[in-house]
């Protein structure tokens, strides 16, 4: 079984690397690389991994994710963090056409093929879930709640203990609007930090 990293939002980060394929590998397989391990790959894919780091810390700080974040924690405590990135993977995928020009479902499929041409190359933990990343196409899936259902069900498994995350769709649908309220606010503003060259605007 793999382990997931202290981020999950994976659509967001291959956004944010705009069309630079090296920083969208490094910023995929960055979760799975620890501490300085990072310096065994090339430099555009150790950019990668970096500002995937850069990502992540901005994230962690930014007062919408943080509020988000906060609604969950008392029934998921340290595992809220990744149920807010999974919710805000799903409203970007949900309102993809208004931050990307190519539809979300062409867009998977491109990154899909970039890894496969660098399959050899990826962390062994990442091989292994990139098998079921691409055959249960979570990328474009993640827009619908089914796909988030699911998703949250396959983590509370491989939690070591009883996380309780597969409910976490229950709490998506209690406060749908205002976890997308507070994604909008926040990716508005990540979007301006990073600017990612091949979003519309």
């Amino acid at each position: 079984m793999f382990a997931f990293g202290s981020s999950m939002n994976f659509l967001g980060h291959i956004y944010l690397a705009g069309n630079d394929e090296s920083l969208i590998i490094g910023n995929f397989i960055a979760d799975f690389v620890k501490g300085k391990a990072y310096r065994k790959y090339p430099k555009d894919i150790q950019h990668g991994i970096q500002m995937h780091r850069q990502i992540d810390h901005f994230t962690d700080n930014h007062a919408s994710f943080l509020k988000s974040n906060r609604r969950l924690f008392t029934k998921y405590r340290h595992y809220a963090g990744v149920i807010t990135d999974i919710f805000f993977d799903h409203y970007l995928a949900k309102n993809w056409g208004e931050y990307h020009h190519t539809p979300l479902n062409e867009f998977a499929a491109q990154f899909y093929s970039l890894v496969y041409e660098n399959y050899d190359d990826l962390p062994e933990r990442v091989q292994y879930m990139f098998y079921y990343m691409r055959t249960h196409n979570w990328l474009y899936n993640y827009q619908y709640l089914d796909g988030i259902s699911r998703t949250l069900q396959g983590l509370s498994r491989r939690t070591a203990f009883d996380s309780g995350m597969e409910r976490a769709i229950e709490d998506l649908r209690q406060d749908y609007s205002w976890h997308e309220g507070n994604f909008k606010t926040f990716f508005r503003d990540i979007k301006s930090e990073f600017r990612p060259v091949t979003s519309q605007s």
